[in-house]
């Protein structure tokens, strides 16, 4: 990692065992200054997260906020540069996701999608490079969250996996776009994550489909994003990461 103080702006980090929380702990230890967006999260352990942040001496900030809101990215972005400067690492994790299969799926379920994952993504990306070429800034990261939506079917979740497809196609597309400012843009598929959403019994479904005999967790995605904006990885962009730990589907 650099040793120049960078600002890490996460989107998505409303609970204690969620992909968001272990990327901001994650980037936080390598010496990033976090700001972080929740929604209906519990407050108080907001509080305590946000001074686990701070136990090394670098500041957090977050931020609730609906992020389906039209001008939700360019409220996000202003409260950033507001508290902490301008972020020169972005991590679109926050996602919406619900079950819609061919007899649920409509215009409400497919806006509700759209909205979070791809309008957001892509809004906030967009403002995020503006505002790193206008200060000047150099060696900026974008990493997208994506599922693996193009490796397998997901009929279950067809608003979900459409829309999170439309997020890595923006990957390839915005990379060649920012480059010239000196901003990497990548998308990270981190596998089914024993996260907020795994019950038991899809865990029992899942372990087999995993060679190494246990299921990704959010730290494992945490590293993969560490890597991903270190000094290392600035010749990797318009890349989609499938770093599933040998899934099998």
């Amino acid at each position: 990692m650099s040793h120049t103080p960078r600002i890490a702006l996460v989107t998505g980090a409303s609970h204690p065992r969620d992909i968001g929380t272990a990327i901001c702990r994650k980037l936080a230890a390598e010496g990033m200054t976090i700001c972080f967006t929740y929604w209906k999260a519990d407050l108080e352990w907001i509080k305590t997260f946000q001074a686990e942040l701070a136990v090394n001496g670098f500041q957090s900030e977050a931020l609730e906020i609906d992020l389906s809101a039209p001008d939700a990215a360019e409220r996000v972005l202003a409260y950033t540069c507001s508290t902490l400067g301008t972020p020169s690492v972005l991590i679109n994790n926050a996602a919406h996701s619900t079950q819609t299969d061919l007899t649920t799926l409509d215009v409400s379920s497919l806006d509700a999608h759209y909205a979070v994952n791809v309008r957001s993504t892509v809004l906030l990306s967009t403002l995020f490079a503006r505002t790193f070429a206008a200060a000047g800034l150099s060696d900026g990261r974008i990493v997208n969250l994506t599922s693996g939506q193009d490796l397998g079917p997901m009929p279950d979740e067809i608003a979900y996996a459409t829309t999170k497809g439309a997020v890595s196609a923006f990957t390839t597309s915005f990379a060649s776009a920012v480059a010239p400012f000196g901003i990497t843009v990548n998308a990270l598929n981190p596998g089914p994550t024993d996260s907020t959403w795994m019950t038991d019994d899809i865990r029992t479904h899942l372990i087999p489909q995993f060679p190494f005999g246990r299921i990704g967790t959010p730290e494992d995605a945490a590293r993969t994003i560490a890597f991903l904006v270190s000094e290392d990885a600035a010749w990797i962009t318009g890349q989609v990461i499938h770093a599933e730990g040998g899934f099998a589907r």
